[in-house]
């Protein structure tokens, strides 16, 4: 059995320790869609990832990724956005980050009081530079997959260390 923090769905930013079968070790976390859901991300998945021992240059690199890609759900698109990180049990440090949102929303740079439209331009627009710079391969799944209804999935694979 492996020990395994996932968060309900009903909760925000509260997450439970649970045990599910051998295979993975699964967080996840259910974020408010506003400018402090990145470091509210970031709070919650350092402790876990010390937890499941990743070393400390590993534990920075996902939490950059995780920033990146739960910044990039809250500027550009609809609620909601849920943070999902699988690592593999043997200890080899590697990570695949899922931030899950509710898909483009229209004109999001121009949307009255979007906070990241606000910022100044050399502030933004480097996440997916970022992303790519300390994942393997990154990619989208759609709301076509039946688990995600209606939703889309961006994920990034930070290999083994």
């Amino acid at each position: 059995m492996t020990a395994t923090t996932v968060s309900p769905g009903s909760g925000h930013g509260r997450s439970v320790l649970r045990v599910l079968p051998a295979g993975g070790r699964v967080f996840g976390l259910s974020l408010e869609h506003g400018p402090l859901a990145p470091a509210t991300a970031r709070h919650a998945v350092r402790p876990v990832l010390e937890a499941w021992g990743l070393d400390g240059d590993r534990v920075y690199d996902v939490l950059l990724v995780v920033s990146e890609l739960v910044t990039n759900a809250v500027t550009h698109a609809l609620p909601p956005v849920m943070l999902h990180l699988h690592a593999a049990v043997d200890g080899s440090g590697g990570v695949r980050v899922h931030v899950t949102d509710g898909g483009p929303r229209p004109g999001t740079s121009s949307v009255a009081g979007n906070w990241a439209a606000v910022r100044p331009e050399g502030e933004h627009g480097r996440g997916d530079v970022i992303v790519s710079a300390l994942a393997g391969p990154t990619g989208t799944a759609t709301g076509d997959d039946a688990a995600l209804e209606g939703l889309i999935d961006h994920w990034a694979d930070l290999g083994a260390a």
